[in-house]
C-alpha cells in the first residue's frame, strides 16, 4: 500500500466519523448527511430546502461542529446590505465610531463553514457577494485582499413565503454543488423521538453530543485533491457522463417522457460544465466512501438528482412546477440513458 493510499485510507474513516457524529444529533435523515458529507470532501458548497422547523440549522451546526474551524451565521433580511457581511460600525464607550471586520471577513483564513439563513430573503446585491465569495473565496476589503481557502457555503432557502424574498439567479444556483431536499423524518420511530424525546428539544445539547474538530480542516482540500486524483473514471462512464450531459439539454432524444409535459417545449438549457464536473467530483467522492478505487454507474446515480435537479432550466410553461418535473426528470434520464455494463 502507497503512502496515498495508506493517507486516503485514514482519512475515509475519519470522513465516516464525522457522519456518525452528526447523526447522534440528528434523527431520521440519513440521506441528508451523506450528501452534506460527499459536499464537504468534494468542497463544493450546498443549498438545503425544507420545510420550517425540519432541523436544516441544526444539521449544519452538527457539520461545523465535527468539522472544526470558526463558523459564521447570517440570517437573510431584506435590509441586509452587502456592506454588512464585510464591516459593521458601532460607537465605542468613548463615543467615537468604529469599523470592524463583518461576519464574512473576522475570522479570516478560519472560517471554515459560512452559513446563510434563508438566503432568499436578502437582496440580489448580497447575494452576488456571497457569489464571489463562493466562487473565489476571496472578498477585497479595508484596501486587503481576505482568504478563505478553506470555506464551505451552505444557505437554505424560505420556500413557504413569497413576499420581501429574491429568488436565486441561474447563476447563483450553479455555484452550490448540491441542492437538497430536507423533509421531516418518515420513519416512525424517528418521528416519536423528535417530539416526545425531550433530548431533541434542546439543540444545544444535542449538538454537544458531536465530538469537535474530528478532522484537520486545513487538510481537507489537500485531501479533495487526492480524492480526485486517486479514483478512476473508466472510459465508458466518461462516455455514460457525456451521455447525461447532452440528455439535460435534449431529453427527447434519449426517449425521456414525462406525463403532461411537451418534451419538446420543456427545455430552456440543460446542465453547466461546472456542473458536469461537480456530478463527476461527487461521483469519485460517493466511490471513495464505498472504499472503491474507481466510480461505478450506482455512484454517478447516487448524486445526480442533487447535482442536477438545480441546473436543468424549463420554460416558462414548466417553471413553476420545477421542482416536480426536475425531481420526474433526473429520475427519467437515469432510466432512459445506457448505463455501461
Amino acid at each position: 500500500m502507497t503512502h496515498a493510499d495508506e493517507l486516503l485510507h485514514g482519512w475515509r474513516a475519519r470522513a465516516l466519523r464525522i457522519e456518525a457524529e452528526v447523526a447522534r444529533a440528528v434523527v431520521g435523515q440519513p440521506q441528508a448527511l451523506r450528501m452534506i458529507n460527499v459536499a464537504l470532501f468534494a468542497r463544493g458548497h450546498v443549498l438545503l430546502e425544507g420545510d420550517v422547523g425540519v432541523g436544516k440549522t441544526t444539521v449544519l451546526r452538527a457539520f461545523a461542529r465535527a468539522v472544526g474551524g470558526q463558523f459564521e451565521r447570517v440570517e437573510g433580511t431584506v435590509d441586509l446590505m452587502p456592506g454588512d457581511l464585510v464591516y459593521h460600525t458601532y460607537v465605542d464607550e468613548a463615543g467615537k465610531p468604529r469599523i470592524e471586520p463583518g461576519p464574512l471577513l473576522r475570522h479570516e483564513d478560519a472560517l471554515a463553514t459560512f452559513f446563510f439563513n434563508e438566503i432568499n430573503r436578502a437582496r440580489p446585491q448580497v447575494q452576488a457577494l456571497l457569489l464571489r465569495a463562493m466562487a473565489e473565496r476571496t472578498v477585497t476589503a479595508f484596501n486587503r485582499e481576505f482568504r478563505f481557502p478553506h470555506m464551505t457555503v451552505f444557505a437554505d432557502r424560505n420556500r413557504l413565503e413569497r413576499e420581501e424574498t429574491f429568488e436565486l439567479p441561474a447563476a447563483a444556483r450553479d455555484r452550490f454543488m448540491f441542492e437538497l431536499r430536507m423533509a421531516a423524518p418518515a420513519d416512525e420511530a424517528a418521528r416519536r423521538a423528535i417530539v416526545f424525546d425531550p433530548a431533541f428539544h434542546d439543540t444545544e445539547a444535542l449538538l454537544a453530543r458531536v465530538e469537535p474538530g474530528i478532522v484537520p480542516w486545513r487538510e481537507l482540500n489537500d485531501i479533495a485533491v487526492l480524492v480526485q486524483e486517486s479514483v478512476l473514471v473508466s472510459e465508458a462512464l466518461q462516455r455514460y457522463v457525456m451521455d447525461l450531459w447532452e440528455a439535460t439539454h435534449a431529453p427527447q432524444r434519449f426517449d425521456v417522457r414525462i406525463e403532461g409535459v411537451d418534451m419538446d417545449r420543456l427545455m430552456l438549457s440543460g446542465a453547466s460544465p461546472r456542473g458536469m464536473m461537480a456530478l463527476v467530483r461527487a461521483a469519485r467522492v460517493a466511490a471513495w466512501f464505498a472504499g472503491r478505487e474507481h466510480v461505478i454507474p450506482d455512484d454517478i446515480a447516487s448524486v445526480f438528482p442533487a447535482v442536477m435537479g438545480h441546473r436543468v432550466f424549463f420554460s416558462p410553461l414548466y417553471e413553476m412546477r420545477h421542482a416536480q418535473i426536475a425531481e420526474a426528470l433526473t429520475a427519467q434520464l437515469l432510466q432512459r440513458v445506457p448505463t455501461p455494463r
